[in-house]
């Protein structure tokens, strides 16, 4: 039971941390709604950091309902996604989402990062960052 709570080890915290993401991502799922960015780590620990802004959604209750199912979903899909620092990017439109349509489509994107993060090499150097 203990597995499924979101403790702040397993939270992205500071800006730092979410820049680090951006800057050397290995792994994105584009979902329509929201993008999910993935950096490989060092250890098996994964970390999760939600972005909702009010561009999404301008009511508060409507930001923390969907940070409320990413984090849900998330916990029950920590396990393949060992090794990752994973950003959530909401975009427009996923406040018209039902919560069971988040879900599904949460659990299908949480999927396709895992393959995704399996088959990147965790060394893996951008060849265009040599060239100017």
């Amino acid at each position: 039971m203990t597995d499924y709570c979101f403790p702040r080890h397993v939270r992205l915290l500071n800006a730092g941390d979410y820049q680090s993401v951006f800057n050397d991502t290995s792994s994105k799922v584009f979902a329509g709604e929201f993008l999910l960015l993935a950096r490989k780590r060092d250890d098996n620990q994964t970390r999760l950091g939600l972005i909702v802004s009010k561009k999404t959604d301008k009511r508060a209750v409507g930001r923390n309902r969907i940070k409320r199912l990413v984090r849900d979903s998330f916990r029950h899909h920590k396990t393949p996604l060992e090794g990752l620092d994973i950003v959530f990017l909401a975009r427009q439109g996923i406040k018209e989402l039902e919560n069971p349509d988040l879900h599904k489509r949460l659990d299908k994107a949480w999927d396709q990062l895992a393959k995704k993060a399996l088959k990147t090499p965790s060394n893996k150097k951008h060849a265009h960052s040599k060239q100017k």
